[in-house]
């Protein structure tokens, strides 16, 4: 063994003592320290995944929430379209019936005029055939220079006026 120990220059028993110190070191630590860290490690890598699958649940119901978010806002606009095309058929329907009104009221106030043009003017006729009778009257009273008795009159008068309703 001397000869191994020139060749390498280490001693045997110093070699043998060092494997077996580092082997016995070796078994403390994987008992005390190896074993503690890998559980700390194991502990820290299962919170990480608890994490992870939490950050998953959450964006889950992110997503749902958007879903239906998206869903509530999509009834919303549909409800405020209903709502507005609603507004515009009662304007239109609002604005039919002040038209039927108005050309009512106008058609009306159209007939009431004439009826009052033709009152005024059955008015007027009367009126003009009253005084025309009185100058007929007297005209006709000068004419013939005498007095006409009162059929006489009265058909001179019907005669005229029936005269006059053709040039009228």
């Amino acid at each position: 063994m001397e000869g191994f120990e020139e060749l390498l220059g280490v001693n045997f028993w110093t070699a043998l003592f060092v494997l077996l110190n580092t082997l016995a070191i070796f078994f403390v630590a994987k008992k005390f320290l190896f074993k503690p860290v890998m559980k700390i490690i194991k502990d820290r890598q299962d919170e990480i995944d608890g994490m992870y699958q939490a950050a998953g649940d959450a964006k889950k119901q992110a997503e749902a929430m958007r879903g239906e978010y998206q869903q509530k806002l999509t009834a919303a606009q549909q409800t405020s379209e209903r709502i507005v095309k609603e507004a515009v058929s009662r304007g239109q329907a609002r604005e039919e019936e002040i038209l039927r009104k108005a050309n009512a009221d106008a058609a009306a106030i159209m007939d009431k005029a004439s009826a009052d043009i033709a009152l005024e003017k059955k008015k007027a006729i009367n009126d003009a055939k009253d005084e025309i009778s009185d100058l007929a009257m007297a005209i006709a009273g000068k004419v013939v220079g005498r007095e006409l008795n009162e059929a006489d009159q009265k058909d001179l008068i019907d005669r005229f006026i029936d005269n006059l309703g053709d040039h009228v």
